[in-house]
């Protein structure tokens, strides 16, 4: 899970070129220590190499020129863990993406295969939490899907080329269920626009059946990996027949500064007889700024509120009413154009009464529950780009 990759995009320096053909091995190290102050109890101090700015990864990126404005592409990308040096997102070779498609200058691209949703692509690098970046920013359990921690298997993807600031997408996911065409399928679209320091980006999402099994719904995708509803936070509605997210984000660049601001909002629907058919509604605010002291050095602060407003199970009782206020601090030094070193801290406190009924607990971009309402998250690290 990652959150600021978003924002900066791809890196590759050594490739294989021949006219506009070319073959392009790239790579993020991204190692830090990480410290938590409530994991079901207990501190944990550990290196962490997959919850960083941008997350460590490796990738494989191809175009070959097929005449016309036309060109054949590629991509094939793992996130690694630097510490045992296993495959990321649940042990996938080719986790984080893996498509292959074509691309024409004049009409966008059509790809295919396990791909990042539009959220990714859109609202996601001008929200607060990008700005601030890596977990310690992470809105709380990631439902909304912004720290990316689910990607789309088997889907089709549109993205269209620049028209006057203004790009757009759409992606649909198969659903790949024998005899039900689309028990487990859905979709995605998302647009942007830019104009000066001004930059725009909305994205929906909507899947059935997210937590069918054997990892054919949208959150069981990982063969081993987490799914945002690995915490109480929204465990209790593991029983849902969809989910949707909805996301916009907003940036302003005056001079040194960039403000970012985001909205989303997340609904788990048809919960079952237990919770009465609900639906659970989470409404999640940032607001976040960042200020350039000069070419190397950053620093940047936000603010983040999550709220839910709950759902009715069988004994008429109201559970998952809670609320999440949440605030990080983060800063970055250059070193080089390829390397950097940052540190960066979230604080979070729950209040309210959790989706299992009991009361809510801290769990910052869903890096495992705390045992009480608060959680303080650290991280210091070292990214080096290839």
């Amino acid at each position: 899970m990652v959150v600021k990759s978003v924002c900066v995009g791809l890196f590759g320096v050594c490739s294989l070129a021949q006219a506009q053909n070319s073959v392009t091995l790239y790579g993020v190290l991204d190692e830090g220590i990480m410290y938590q102050s409530n994991v079901a109890g207990r501190k944990r101090v550990s290196l962490d190499s997959l919850s960083g700015v941008m997350g460590s990864r490796w990738g494989v990126t191809g175009v070959e020129d097929l005449g016309g404005a036309l060109h054949a592409i590629f991509t094939l990308e793992s996130g690694v863990n630097l510490n045992n040096g296993q495959a990321a997102q649940g042990g996938l070779l080719f986790g984080r993406q893996a498509f292959v498609g074509v691309k024409s200058d004049n009409w966008g691209s059509l790809t295919f295969g396990r791909q990042y949703d539009m959220i990714f692509y859109f609202p996601e690098p001008l929200t607060a939490e990008a700005l601030v970046g890596g977990a310690p920013a992470g809105h709380p359990g990631d439902g909304d899907n912004a720290c990316n921690t689910v990607r789309l298997n088997n889907s089709v993807r549109y993205m269209s080329a620049d028209i006057r600031g203004v790009n757009f997408g759409g992606e649909y996911s198969f659903g790949g269920v024998a005899g039900n065409f689309t028990s487990t399928s859905g979709y995605s679209v998302g647009a942007g626009y830019t104009n000066g320091p001004l930059k725009l980006g909305a994205a929906f999402e909507y899947f059935k059946n997210p937590t069918a099994a054997p990892s054919t719904g949208f959150f069981t995708s990982y063969r081993t990996g987490g799914s945002p509803l690995q915490g109480a936070l929204n465990k209790g509605y593991v029983p849902a027949k969809a989910y949707q997210s909805a996301v916009v984000g907003a940036n302003y660049t005056i001079g040194p500064v960039i403000l970012a601001a985001s909205f989303s909002n997340v609904q788990y629907a048809n919960l079952g007889p237990s919770l009465a058919e609900g639906t659970a509604i989470f409404n999640n605010y940032d607001v976040g700024i960042m200020y350039r002291f000069n070419p190397t050095w950053t620093v940047a602060v936000s603010y983040d509120y999550l709220h839910s407003n709950g759902v009715q199970n069988a004994a008429g009782h109201i559970i998952g009413n809670q609320h999440f206020n949440q605030v990080t601090i983060s800063t970055d030094y250059f070193l080089s154009k390829r390397i950097d070193v940052y540190f960066g801290i979230g604080w979070q406190q729950a209040s309210g009464t959790s989706s299992l009924g009991t009361p809510a607990v801290a769990n910052i971009a869903n890096m495992n529950d705390s045992s009480n309402n608060r959680q303080v998250l650290a991280r210091a690290a070292i990214r080096h780009k290839f």
